[in-house]
């Protein structure tokens, strides 16, 4: 999502490499992947996490070259999928933490505008996911649970 309050228009980084095949030195098997990707779900990781561990530590450059599918799409499969999506969830311990600030720092007029962004990018980013189905649609964001 693009930031609606910010001057920025955004961030350079590095391309992805568009050549879909399996590096030869990958030495993971299909089923082998799967099985990591589901050890390291199982232990509580974000698919992003995920992703960051299979290149860092296993040297599986792009899960999606070795399986042909998505780390999203087989946590799925297997049915290990969180009920509420991964950006939703990194938004709400963000309004927590600041949540938790601000009951320190009353005063923190930046950190409260920082939070009514946060809370409105949840609101919106639920009414996208509810009009998919990929979120319940009696789900919804509470601000005194945090």
């Amino acid at each position: 999502m693009a930031k609606l309050y910010g001057k920025g228009k955004g961030k350079s980084r590095s391309k992805r490499p568009e050549d879909a095949t399996t590096p030869v030195w990958v030495k993971y098997s299909k089923e082998e992947a799967e099985a990591l990707v589901l050890k390291l779900a199982k232990q509580g990781m974000q698919p992003a996490k995920i992703g960051s561990v299979l290149r860092d530590t296993y040297g599986i450059p792009l899960i999606r070259s070795i399986t042909g599918e998505s780390i999203s799409k087989i946590l799925a499969e297997h049915k290990l999928q969180s009920k509420v999506p991964v950006d939703i969830t990194n938004l709400i311990k963000r309004a927590a933490k600041l949540k938790k600030h601000l009951k320190k720092n009353k005063q923190d007029k930046v950190s409260k505008r920082g939070l009514q962004l946060t809370e409105a990018k949840i609101r919106r980013l639920a009414k996208y996911y509810k009009g998919r189905d990929l979120l319940e649609e009696k789900w919804k964001y509470e601000t005194e649970k945090l």
